[in-house]
């Protein structure tokens, strides 16, 4: 996969209950600090080529180079999570790889025969977008755009794993992406 799409840098796994799952990865696993957004503002949101309105929780930590996202979906809103759940399962869903050259890249996969099923935005220069690479559990495909206030962040929580403790303030909140 590397040759195709570079690093994985997050893996992304859908749960059932958020809180559950932000407590059992860094009380039990000692993977830490989690960001907290209960509501990710996500603009021009599009899956199977319709709009729609998400409403979906986000918690972000860094183990070492990876990052781990635990998602939870809040409303019935079509998407790959949604799909996913509705299958019956939960835990990984997605890995991603990582860019500052979101559109060559992404020219590149579709050129290279990958088919768009989900897309949206999360602040400045934080598109992503998720392929239809399903072909079993965990093997979803996200190019992540990390440039600016997107990539700023990322490398907070990064830097934050590197110096937690292991107890003091597990999950925090996730820095304002708005004004940047």
């Amino acid at each position: 996969m590397s040759r195709v799409f570079g690093e994985i840098r997050q893996l992304g796994y859908v749960v059932p209950d958020i809180e559950a799952a932000m407590d059992y990865w860094a009380r039990v696993l000692g993977v830490g600090p989690f960001f907290y957004n209960p509501k990710v503002p996500i603009r021009n949101y599009r899956y199977k080529g319709e709009a729609y309105e998400p409403h979906n929780s986000v918690a972000l930590a860094n183990s070492g180079f990876i990052q781990i996202e635990l998602i939870q979906c809040r409303n019935d809103v079509p998407s790959m999570y949604r799909d996913f759940t509705r299958a019956g399962r939960t835990g990984l869903q997605h890995v991603a790889s990582w860019t500052t050259n979101y559109d060559a890249d992404l020219e590149r996969l579709i050129q290279h025969g990958f088919k768009p099923v989900m897309s949206g935005e999360v602040g400045a220069n934080g598109r992503f977008i998720y392929f239809d690479t399903e072909y079993h559990p965990g093997t979803v495909i996200e190019l992540s755009e990390v440039v600016g206030p997107k990539g700023d962040m990322f490398r907070l929580i990064r830097e934050a794993s590197e110096t937690w403790d292991g107890k003091t303030d597990p999950v925090r909140p996730f820095p304002d992406l708005s004004g940047r």
